[in-house]
């Protein structure tokens, strides 16, 4: 997924870039003047726009403590203004029910779908998900299937990146085994660092 509006070629000169650590990896934020444009969690160190040097900004500054104080524990809110309107009509109300989703609860793809006036669209609700452009902030790792499982997620390491998340938020979940190709219950415990006894 790229980041709306920016050529992975060349950065606009009123954008500003910034990067952090956190528990999930190197992320990556942008801003123009006035919000938020794009957040990604990197997969593998890297992140889409590697490239190109930080152009800090006083707004990115407030981003980067606001995750920090998420990932510390001490933040279950944002209140930056944030820059909704790079997708379709029916992204944008998706990603406007996702904001309504408070730190630990979770919801259902089916529920969002009915939230929207969109009943049945399920699967339409993910692919508005999965094209979020600031996950972290506007909440989708809280949509989870009916049943409570995992079903994918497109930021950093995917679903453990995702699961990191739940925990991290204290929402139970399930995950489905025959979805993660290397171990997935490893995996997991190794990020979130429980000990099994």
């Amino acid at each position: 997924m790229t980041t709306p509006h920016i050529s992975q070629t060349a950065l606009p000169q009123h954008y500003a870039l910034a990067r952090m650590t956190s528990p999930l990896g190197r992320i990556e934020l942008t801003a123009d003047d006035d919000h938020l444009l794009s957040v990604r969690i990197g997969y593998a160190d890297q992140l889409p726009l590697d490239a190109f040097g930080e152009h800090p900004s006083p707004l990115l500054d407030a981003a980067v403590l606001q995750l920090t104080e998420y990932f510390a524990g001490t933040r279950t809110t944002f209140d930056l203004p944030l820059s909704l309107d790079h997708g379709t009509e029916f992204q944008q109300r998706v990603w406007s029910a996702l904001k309504a989703i408070p730190f630990g609860t979770a919801t259902s793809y089916g529920a969002v779908a009915q939230a929207v006036g969109q009943p049945g669209a399920g699967r339409s609700v993910g692919g508005a998900i999965a094209a979020n452009p600031l996950p972290l902030f506007i909440g989708c790792h809280r949509v989870l299937s009916v049943s409570g499982e995992i079903t994918g997620y497109s930021q950093g390491a995917g679903v453990v990146t995702k699961a990191w998340l739940l925990t991290h938020e204290r929402i139970p979940f399930v995950v489905a085994p025959p979805r993660i190709e290397t171990d997935p219950v490893g995996a997991i415990l190794d990020l979130i660092e429980v000990d099994v006894v």
